[in-house]
């Protein structure tokens, strides 16, 4: 960085200087900035902008896109779709790069158009209101720490011959036979692009090591993601432990805690990301956190009131839209704490989670074996392989739904496997936030659009009347 800038720094101090550049990092400081405050930003990674713009949700739905589009014409064929589509890898991978190679210039104008201080290096606490700058002292009256995660690491034997879900969206072409390490939401997505995507004799495996996939989702409906995944040529197999990997002269060997032998051409870390919060000296700044992440309040408060946490370094929800929301959160927050003031906070009970499979696969609220375990009471509507004109026409076999209801009528949990998932699960979403009960839902959707997925809602909601 330049002197004189960090000779700025050390004169001026900041109202609020936040670190990590991403989603949640950047809504924080804008806000704060549009407030009128003097705001910092400190990024040490070479490519600014955040998990979700350079390597998640926005470049992998360029894949997504596609072998959707794939996955379509596949399941029509023979009922008006006659020459099958080809799909081209390294022509999605230009698409997805010319998209991301503008972001970390573009990040760093945004902040510098706003009046907002970019500070490129490691932000590490020297105090509870001091950070360590690449050896300069940055002092703030408050932080908003918007750190971001990264990829997991595996503790497996030749582990260095694994990639990560970074490197595979950057992949030239695919190869034949891939293994996904951990049966997440990685894994799945990622694995439905390539068997969409890659050639016909393409050989697509996910391994995991617990007894089933998906940990966080409804056990009956992954059964039925997994059926469909197969049918895709996606072989899922659980309970498998990896004990080593070793590279031969033309492929990846895998072997098993059982004594099986596995072979691959590319090994992909499926299995998650953790927050990125190794070196920010986290104890001289009295934030206490866990394996989890930062540990925070509903309003994004750390142990130190000094400092707030948002987004995947966070012990909250790992996703781009909730770490928007807990920016917002923190900002205003920080706002109350220097001008008064109502605070915010954040609740979790409706936040929508989306599988970009095919068929997708969307939740919000609890599974039933939640419900179960809480010993709460419930009604349930499910259906499963629906053969409703809106799936016969796009020869979609899979198609299934489950919604649980509490004592108050008033939607506990609802899960859509479907081809627009999306919007029924956003209409599902927005009805838990508002508390409607389901039958002012059903004679809210009787007039939607028809014939739509999201007119089948009503549909779904009837045994409930």
């Amino acid at each position: 960085m330049d002197t004189a800038v960090f000779k700025e720094v050390q004169m001026n101090d900041f109202d609020v200087v936040v670190v990590g550049s991403g989603t949640g990092g950047q809504t924080a400081a804008y806000d704060l900035r549009d407030a009128g405050l003097k705001v910092a930003v400190v990024e040490k990674r070479d490519r600014p902008g955040g998990t979700c713009a350079l390597y998640g949700c926005q470049p992998k739905k360029w894949y997504g896109e596609v072998a959707e589009t794939i996955a379509r014409s596949r399941h029509l064929e023979g009922k008006g779709i006659t020459l099958l589509p080809d799909a081209d890898w390294s022509q999605i991978r230009l698409q997805k790069n010319e998209f991301t190679s503008g972001i970390p210039v573009g990040t760093v104008n945004g902040f510098t158009d706003a009046g907002i201080t970019f500070l490129k290096g490691e932000g590490r606490f020297l105090s509870e209101d001091t950070l360590n700058v690449d050896g300069k002292s940055v002092k703030a009256g408050y932080f908003i720490l918007a750190a971001g995660a990264r990829p997991m690491s595996l503790p497996v034997a030749g582990s260095g011959n694994i990639v990560t879900s970074n490197d595979f969206l950057d992949l030239e072409t695919l190869p034949q036979r891939i293994v996904f390490v951990g049966g997440g939401f990685i894994s799945f997505e990622f694995a439905h692009f390539a068997a969409r995507l890659g050639s016909k004799n393409q050989k697509i495996t996910i391994l995991e090591v617990q007894d089933r996939p998906l940990g966080p989702f409804d056990a009956e409906m992954v059964d039925l993601l997994v059926v469909a995944s197969r049918e895709a040529g996606i072989e899922v197999r659980t309970g498998v432990q990896i004990d080593s990997i070793e590279k031969q002269a033309s492929a990846l060997c895998i072997v098993t805690g059982q004594g099986e032998t596995l072979f691959a051409d590319l090994i992909v870390n499926g299995a998650g990301r953790i927050p990125d919060l190794d070196k920010i000296a986290l104890d001289a700044g009295g934030v206490d956190y866990s394996r989890r992440g930062i540990t925070v309040d509903a309003g994004m408060r750390t142990s130190n009131p000094r400092v707030f946490a948002v987004g995947d370094c966070a012990a909250t929800v790992q996703l781009a839209r909730v770490a928007d929301y807990e920016g917002h959160v923190a900002a205003r927050n920080v706002l109350a704490k220097l001008r008064g003031g109502p605070e915010m906070t954040i609740d979790y009970g409706a936040v929508p989670s989306m599988l970009f499979t095919y068929p997708q696969y969307g939740m919000v609220g609890e599974t039933e074996d939640a419900l179960k375990q809480q010993d709460l009471p419930y009604r349930k509507s499910f259906g499963k392989n629906l053969n409703w004109p809106t799936y016969r026409r796009v020869g979609m076999k899979h198609a299934a739904y489950k919604i649980l209801v509490g004592a108050d009528n008033q939607i506990l949990g609802a899960h859509i496997l479907s081809d627009y998932a999306s919007g029924l699960i956003n209409t599902l979403k927005q009805a838990m936030i508002n508390g409607t009960t389901v039958e002012e839902l059903y004679w809210q959707n009787i007039m939607s659009p028809y014939p739509t997925r999201e007119s089948d809602l009503i549909y779904m909601l009837k045994p409930f009347l």
